[in-house]
């Protein structure tokens, strides 16, 4: 099955460089582009992308707004949105994650994690690379909840594996990781995970870490 992609970027040099990256690959299909948030939301609508390679920083429209706007409320085509980052200089990444978006990769990124990042997102996954997640969430920890607040209703829905499973997602564990912390397998894990998404009605394992530091089961800068 191809994987069809619409590239989000106002600077034309680097569509072009995408382009040519994930044409090569067979399983990828590039096919279209879009220099600013308004014009992703138009190709969006033509198009029906599986994936949006989305930039943050652009005129008219941001990154954030254009991910709201694709993957909100009401929105039942399959496109997902993988942000690009330049990380030092972008402070608006948890927000395009709070706004929908499905995971984010740096633009220096090698040629081979665009693609793996892109198939992983197809699949429905989250590309969330741990390390530079918590380097987020700890940067812009100013915005985010201190852990002193009171904990949501909704937690209490969660079994205590649940909430277990939950903290390590937030710290940014993959299954095979949890599962090897937990003395369990990666297939319990992944029903656990499966569970937490439900019961909290959140979409992926990204809406997942950050909706356990919004809610102060996981504090910035700390594992619990």
């Amino acid at each position: 099955m191809t994987i069809r992609v619409l590239l989000v970027d106002d600077q034309p040099l680097l569509r072009t460089g995408f382009r040519m990256i994930l044409e090569a690959e067979q399983d990828i299909a590039v096919v279209g582009e879009a220099g600013d948030g308004l014009q992703a939301q138009e190709q969006v609508r033509a198009l029906q992308p599986d994936v949006v390679l989305m930039d943050i920083r652009m005129p008219r429209m941001d990154g954030v707004e254009a991910t709201r706007q694709i993957t909100g409320p009401g929105r039942d085509g399959p496109a997902k949105v993988l942000v690009l980052t330049t990380f030092d200089l972008d402070e608006y990444v948890v927000e395009a994650l709070r706004a929908g978006a499905s995971g984010f990769l740096l633009k220096d990124a090698p040629a081979n994690e665009l693609v793996q990042a892109i198939r992983v997102v197809a699949a429905g996954e989250a590309m969330l690379a741990p390390s530079i997640t918590r380097r987020l969430l700890d940067k812009y920890s100013a915005h985010l909840p201190t852990g002193e607040e009171q904990v949501p209703d909704t937690l209490s829905t969660l079994t205590d594996r649940e909430v277990e499973v939950l903290k390590l997602v937030a710290r940014g564990l993959s299954n095979a990781e949890i599962a090897a912390d937990l003395f369990v397998s990666e297939t319990t894990v992944k029903t656990h995970v499966g569970h937490v998404l439900t019961k909290l009605g959140l979409r992926d394992r990204v809406q997942a870490a950050v909706y356990a530091y919004e809610s102060g089961l996981v504090r910035p800068g700390g594992n619990q």
